[in-house]
């Protein structure tokens, strides 16, 4: 059986378990949770309180663990699997939770006290694994711009044969639907946006004129064929940009006033529709 104890419990739980003579303990890596193995709970005389998460964590180690494992070898492999699964949910949510705080803040208030307080970690499990709060900004950066592109090239496969038209309307597309996913991205990337701002010239270079040129070609080539006005190239990108914007960026002003719910996909997809109306079936009928 397994006990799962917060870091508070620690030194009560210990002397539990040193006090069991069939009983075996180690600690985890997040420093945060202690579990303690034990043979038999006969020596044990009071169990301590288990919050709901750590009643989470036990049943989703509980149904990963095999009674039927075939050796040593292969527990080990299971053990390694589940502690690395473990640190990628917890880099997971502490990069969402500093998109949050970036976007609330800016970089210069924010604070990785904060961002601990957001997920319900310990401030030293949030810099083992991002040291500084730059080096945390930039990793947050590049998890919202690869989740972009991959929405790109789900939508839009470098390799098919779609026509630069039907690109651009599937990665706009893609585009408004990550918006509603991470609807913090758009004021996070406000608060870059000021002129001087040292991390925006990173941005541009690492994430944005990659995709920006990659879309960028495809209007041009809509451009040729009469499938969109002529126009500045980078004016039509961010033109397609704002209005995929606009039910995350202005969705509280939008729920105030209409009581409609932005994210809910029956409006987003109605809300799509109209630009489809309004832009793209406009000027393919000309």
């Amino acid at each position: 059986m397994t006990l799962i104890y917060s870091a508070r419990e620690f030194q009560p739980a210990f002397r539990m378990w040193r006090d069991t003579p069939h009983g075996s303990g180690r600690l985890l890596e997040s420093g945060q949770i202690l579990y303690i193995r034990l043979a038999t709970l006969t020596s044990v005389k009071r169990r301590l309180p288990v919050t709901n998460n750590e009643k989470s964590t036990l049943k989703s180690s509980a149904k990963k663990r095999s009674p039927t494992a075939g050796g040593t070898g292969d527990g080990d492999r299971k053990r390694k699997r589940r502690v690395q699964q473990r640190s990628i949910d917890t880099r997971l949510a502490i990069l969402k939770a500093a998109l949050s705080e970036f976007a609330d803040n800016g970089f210069d208030a924010a604070s990785i006290r904060n961002i601990a307080e957001r997920t319900g970690l310990q401030h030293p499990l949030i810099t083992y694994h991002f040291r500084t709060k730059e080096i945390l900004w930039r990793a947050v950066a590049e998890h919202i711009f690869t989740q972009i592109k991959a929405l790109w090239d789900e939508r839009a496969p470098p390799h098919s044969h779609m026509s630069p038209i039907d690109r651009i309307r599937a990665e706009y597309r893609a585009h408004l639907r990550f918006t509603m996913e991470y609807p913090d991205f758009h004021h996070f990337m406000l608060r870059e946006s000021r002129p001087g701002n040292p991390r925006l010239a990173w941005l541009v270079k690492n994430f944005l004129a990659p995709l920006s040129s990659r879309v960028l070609r495809q209007i041009r080539a809509s451009q040729k064929t009469g499938q969109l006005p002529k126009a500045r190239p980078i004016l039509i990108h961010y033109m397609f940009i704002g209005m995929a914007s606009v039910l995350s960026s202005l969705g509280a002003e939008i729920r105030k006033i209409s009581g409609i719910v932005p994210d809910d996909p029956g409006i987003v997809d109605e809300y799509w529709s109209l630009i489809e109306a309004a832009f793209f079936d406009r000027l393919s009928d000309r």
